[in-house]
């Protein structure tokens, strides 16, 4: 497998409980490394455009809301097959489902409030960290 980069998002509901060193540690411990990292707060327009691919959905405007209710901590991750990882340590969106030791079995409060974001694809992590970062932001 080759070497990735992924987009994480840590969201609100995880930094408001002081959670981003706990999450961090699953994504290193998973093998994956930090290249890229800030704490930011989104603003309404700026979490409807990097969520726009679900505009259509139902759920948009709450997520969109609730993306923009508080810190959120971006980060680029890397490693072999960073994005699958990165999906894998996560666990399932509905935490219900997501299997014990990931990061939504543990952290996550509800399907909306998962505790995390990451890439489904590498080509969306590509455009994901995009959004974020410049390519002087990447240290790897």
């Amino acid at each position: 497998m080759a070497t990735e980069r992924t987009l994480s998002i840590i969201k609100p509901d995880a930094t408001r409980r002081n959670l981003t060193g706990k999450i961090n540690a699953k994504f290193e411990d998973a093998g994956l490394r930090i290249v890229a990292q800030k704490r930011i707060q989104l603003t309404k327009a700026q979490a409807e455009k990097f969520y726009a691919v679900h505009s259509a959905r139902p759920f948009f405007g709450e997520l969109t809301e609730f993306m923009a209710s508080g810190p959120v901590v971006v980060q680029v991750l890397e490693g072999e097959g960073a994005v699958l990882k990165n999906r894998e340590v996560m666990g399932a969106t509905n935490p219900k489902d997501a299997a014990p030791g990931t990061i939504r079995a543990e952290f996550a409060e509800s399907v909306g409030e998962n505790s995390v974001h990451g890439s489904d694809a590498p080509e969306t992590a590509a455009e994901e960290i995009a959004f974020f970062f410049s390519g002087l932001e990447l240290v790897g």
